[in-house]
Parts: C-alpha cells; structure tokens; sequence
C-alpha cells in the first residue's frame, strides 16, 4: 500500500464502452492500471445516466484504493464540458481528493499527448465516436469531426454498428428471411439476441451509445465470410481518412496516428485508411494507453 506522501497521480481515460485508470509516480512509472465500465459526461443530462456514473464511480474509487490513495487526479472525459461541475464534487468525494486537485479535459486531448508533443502531429481517434485531433505549440486544440453519433462520427463503433444494422434492415425490407444466408446478419442478430424487429429497435434505441458500439464487434467477426461486412469495414477506414485530410488540409502535412479501439476491429479499417491518405503523409496505428499519459500528468510535482 502507498501513502498520499508517495505522491500519486490517477489519470483516467472515459469513453463509450470502457474507462481506464491509472496510477503513476511523479517518475513516471505505473504503480498499478485497471478498467471499469464506460462513461461520458453526456449522461448527466438523464437520471438514469446520472446513477450510472455514480456508480461507475464508485467502482473506479474501490479498485483505485487497493493500490494507493492518489493526491491528484487528471481525466479526459467524452462529452467533457457537460455538466462537469458535478463529476469534479462525485470524484474528490468518492475518491478522497480536494476539488482543487482534479482536473478534467477532453478524452482526445490525452489520446493526443499520449502519441505527440504540441504541434508535432495529427491523431484520428475511433472508439464509440472519430474525431481527428491537432493541439498546435501554443497549446490550442483543433477538431475534425467528433460531432457525436447522431450527426456523423463516421468510422467510429456506433457508425459500423448503425450502418451493418441498416443494411441488414433495408435487406429485410426487400427480401424478408434474407438475414438466413448472410454471415453479417447472423452475427448480428445473435448478438442482440434475435432476428425480429422489437429486438434490434430495443438494442438501438434503448442503450447507451457504447453499448451500442460494441455490435461492431460482430460485424468484423463476419468480415471474411461476408463481402457486405468488409465493405462497412472500408469505407469506415476511408471516414477516417477524411478527418487526417481535413487537418492536412488546414495545418500542412504532418505525421498521422490512428488509435482506437474500433480501429482495431480489423486490418481493413487501417488498410482502407492509407489506400485513402496520399503516400507522402506517414500513417501509423498505435494502442498507446491515454490513461498512462494522464496519470503521468497528474503525477507530476506541482
């Protein structure tokens, strides 16, 4: 067990579909990392999604404390600037730290940091949502995309989910029974838990925008054996494309980063991505850990 006098810093990563914590040292080394559920600061404008993440809290604080009582916190938070007041008073008193002490920014500003130094790069983001990301050297942040999932996050987990379901929807329109004989379907339907309608409305409609995600899961599972899945897969890659060349377009040729995890459902987000690129920008894809970057930060002597 450490004590406050260790100086730890917690950093948490809080998305759609999972948050990351970490604990780290002012030398930079990880005492200890862990997940709990997924969370955004867009729950807060519901009762329900209010509860959700106070209990999700307090599942952070309980797995946080079996390893040290952390003096600062550093989160970056999808939906960050909604209602975030009352996030910092549920953290200092779940977690045993001053107001004062906790800090909270955007999910993708810490994804960045965790790939670049200011100015030295461009990141494209896909989880739940996309968004591509520039923080210039004077610190300044700039966006492409990250609109949410209503409006676009092309490319993103919601989007292969909402675009495989409306295929298989549409498919159904035309030739009810057709989901028999597409791998795609099947994958899907087994996943929700049935192929009638009330089934993939519930799903849809009735959860939060994480869970949702988590279906793409099934769509790149059928991706070999379904031509309609692989070609979701691709043109979610050329999605993401278009934010890199959006900040291309903008701020001039620099390295590209694509991280996430819906990026890693499968080699044809990626490959279809640097099909899309010109081959003068350097493209890469990096699983590095936002979380470890943010705890790092909070870590550091003030």
């Amino acid at each position: 067990m450490h004590s406050t006098h260790d100086g730890l810093g917690l950093g948490l990563d809080a998305g759609g579909t999972q948050t990351r914590w970490a604990l780290a040292r002012p030398d930079g080394s990880i005492v200890a990392e862990g997940r709990v559920a997924g969370l955004s600061a867009l729950q807060m404008g519901s009762s329900d999604g209010r509860a959700a993440i106070r209990a999700t809290l307090a599942e952070l604080a309980a797995a946080v404390a079996q390893h040290g009582q952390p003096v600062r916190l550093h989160a970056g938070l999808t939906g960050f600037g909604f209602e975030s007041g009352q996030l910092v008073q549920w953290l200092a008193e779940l977690l045993a730290i001053p107001e004062a002490a906790i800090t909270l920014c955007s999910d993708i500003e810490i994804a960045y940091l965790a790939h670049f130094a200011r100015g030295q790069g461009y990141l494209v983001y896909a989880g739940t949502g996309s968004i591509g990301a520039y923080i210039d050297d004077a610190g300044e942040f700039h966006r492409a995309g990250g609109r949410g999932v209503v409006l676009d996050d092309g490319g993103g987990g919601f989007w292969i989910a909402r675009e495989a379901l409306r295929q298989v929807w549409r498919t159904e329109d035309e030739r009810p029974g057709a989901w028999q004989a597409s791998p795609m379907a099947r994958a899907i339907f087994d996943y929700i838990g049935g192929s009638d309608w009330t089934q993939s409305r519930q799903f849809i409609y009735g959860q939060e925008r994480g869970a949702v995600g988590k279906l793409a899961l099934a769509v790149a599972s059928s991706a070999q054996d379904d031509p309609a899945a692989a070609a979701i897969l691709r043109e979610a890659g050329a999605e993401l494309a278009r934010l890199a060349r959006a900040l291309v377009a903008r701020f001039g040729p620099r390295p590209v980063v694509l991280s996430g995890r819906a990026s890693e459902l499968h080699p044809l987000v990626f490959e279809s991505m640097r099909a899309a690129l010109p081959p003068a920008i350097a493209l890469s894809q990096s699983a590095a850990g936002a979380h470890l970057a943010a705890a790092r930060i909070a870590a550091l002597p003030q």
